[in-house]
């Protein structure tokens, strides 16, 4: 085993799984996730990597042997490893020259001056070259004390030369300054591709520097990623990173081709010591469908291919996420009765889905809006997909009451962000009103009508903080202290089982990880403090301090 301490912990990499020397756990809650309601045991023994034993410590003690190494948990809790149910990995892979503009508590810009010299300053700290693009990620218009969203001329005023691009914290939409507009070729005649916005000034012609959704791929060209070696090193780090917040399970939720080629080759050359799932971009699917190159469903070394990632509409923060209802104040330039639209006309869409799944692969479907639920629910239906499909909804923010039970009825799952209610909560009443928003990420309704709904954090849309994130499910309090929602209010064990058993059972895993069960893999999560136990003003405080892969540490805190 190879340790490396960085900071407050240390990141192990996995030299082979657990020997058959064994491991004997207690001394401390071991919450196993198993049943509707709070199950624990005394003792867990793990033996080559998977759980031997998990019940009273005197039988643990018997079966262990007086040579098996001990680990005293000294009062902390255990859990079985979490899952990560969707975020971007790989976008992760880029950060590190890329500036963090982001409101709080992801970062400390207040306003767009904030913004512009936070950008400045990243610009000499990662010394980028003068024809390179600047890019920031995470701003969040609705955090800036100007009341207004960025442009191309509050960039230009500092930035007239380079390209410089602003994610938005969605990751549905960008800013670019006017140098940014003429690298990838917009022009006050051009059209947005389809799916996609360019939005324009007061004379509706000229390009103001905000793109959205489809629009986003004028700018895949422009920006090159570092070499490959570079990122595979930042893999290294943003595993950690992983790690330290208690993941044994990665996601990387709408992978590129470039991308999917990098993972592959980080799980070739023994650099995964967290085990990812990835799910290929419905928009490079003419270059990875059927090759053999891309194996779905198997496990590769520590990377898996679980189905392919569609998304059919944006986000509603940024006013795109696709409605039946209008907006209730306009869209994103202020256009009248905007409902947004789907990033593929639903035929279109209807066929994409149509090739995956007639390819045998599961549905990853990212849909916000109920109008593109609609979508989703459709395409089910008319696809008469066969029993145990597993569609996934990625987010189903935005979801009226009646379709959940058609969800329930047609073995349609959703995986919620309940981060949203603490982050956009107040944004979202303003766009929806009190009773639509009210009944966003409508997890504890999911649940009662059977459906394994998880949670998740989107990141780096918001952090990975896995006690946030149950947080955010139990409290449902927007920044400005407000309970959206009281009715979708979580206990903490169902909060646990979304973060999971559930998204375990999303990635068809159920029998290999997710709850601590004889058999499983011996992955998993140690906290300061046991959430069962804990007041929910208080969930918040409970930290990760240990993280282990096959029955070894792989991340531990040090004290």
């Amino acid at each position: 085993m190879i340790s490396r301490c960085i900071g407050l912990g240390c990141i192990v990499a996995l030299a082979s799984p657990a020997s058959a020397a064994d491991l004997l756990i207690h001394g401390g809650p071991i919450l196993t996730m198993v049943g509707d309601t709070p199950q624990t045991v005394a003792a867990v023994v793990v033996d080559g990597g998977r759980i031997a034993f998990a019940g009273p410590l005197a039988q643990a003690q018997r079966i262990a042997g007086a040579e098996t190494q001990r680990l005293d948990l000294k009062g902390r809790t255990l859990l079985p490893g979490l899952i990560d149910a969707h975020s971007h990995l790989a976008m992760a892979v880029d950060l590190a020259r890329r500036v963090n503009v982001s409101g709080a508590p992801v970062g400390t810009v207040a306003s767009i001056a904030d913004l512009v010299r936070k950008l400045a300053d990243g610009e000499v700290t990662l010394k980028i070259a003068p024809n390179e693009w600047l890019v920031g990620w995470g701003y969040d218009a609705s955090l800036l004390a100007d009341k207004r969203d960025l442009t191309r001329r509050d960039l230009d005023a500092r930035f007239p030369d380079r390209p410089v691009l602003v994610r938005h914290v969605s990751g549905h939409g960008a800013v670019l300054n006017s140098a940014g507009l003429a690298a990838i070729g917009v022009t006050p005649e051009s059209k947005a591709p389809e799916g996609g916005l360019i939005n324009r000034e007061a004379d509706a012609r000229t390009p103001n520097g905000q793109i959205w959704e489809s629009a986003l791929m004028l700018v895949g060209p422009a920006l090159k990623s570092p070499p490959q070696e570079q990122r595979l090193q930042n893999l290294a780090a943003v595993q950690q990173h992983y790690a330290r917040n208690g993941y044994t399970l990665a996601n990387d939720g709408f992978t590129s081709l470039a991308d999917l080629d990098l993972l592959q080759a980080a799980a070739a050359q023994g650099r995964l010591v967290l085990d990812v799932v990835a799910l290929p971009s419905f928009v490079d699917m003419p270059k990875w469908l059927g090759k053999r190159a891309y194996t779905f469903g198997q496990w590769q070394g520590r990377l898996k291919l679980q189905g392919i990632k569609i998304t059919q509409d944006g986000s509603p923060q940024g006013r795109t996420a696709y409605m039946s209802t209008p907006y209730l104040h306009g869209g994103p330039t202020g256009q009248e009765n905007w409902r947004a639209q789907g990033i593929q006309p639903y035929p279109a869409f209807l066929a994409t889905a149509k090739a995956a799944s007639d390819a045998g692969l599961q549905l990853f479907i990212h849909a916000n809006g109920d109008a593109a639920m609609d979508d989703v629910i459709n395409a089910v239906d008319t696809l008469k997909l066969p029993a145990g499909h597993r569609t996934i909804v990625i987010h189903s923010q935005v979801q009226r009451p009646n379709q959940l039970p058609r969800y329930a009825a047609m073995g349609i799952t959703p995986s919620y962000f309940t981060n949203h209610t603490y982050f956009w909560g107040d944004v979202h009443r303003g766009n929806f009103g009190e009773e639509r928003a009210a009944h966003i990420s409508p997890i504890r309704s999911a649940m009662a009508l059977g459906l394994n709904a998880s949670n998740h954090s989107d990141f780096i849309v918001t952090p990975l903080d896995p006690m946030f994130i149950l947080w955010t499910s139990m409290a449902r309090t927007t920044r400005s202290g407000f309970v959206l929602g009281s009715a979708e209010r979580l206990n903490a064990w169902a909060g646990l089982k979304a973060l999971t058993i559930n998204p375990a059972w999303a990635y068809r895993e159920e029998t290999r990880r997710g709850s601590i069960e004889v058999g499983k893999l011996a992955d998993f999560t140690l906290f300061s403090a046991n959430p069962l136990t804990s007041p929910t003003a208080r969930i918040r405080a409970i930290k990760v301090v240990g993280t282990m892969k096959e029955g070894r540490f792989v991340w531990e805190s040090v004290k």
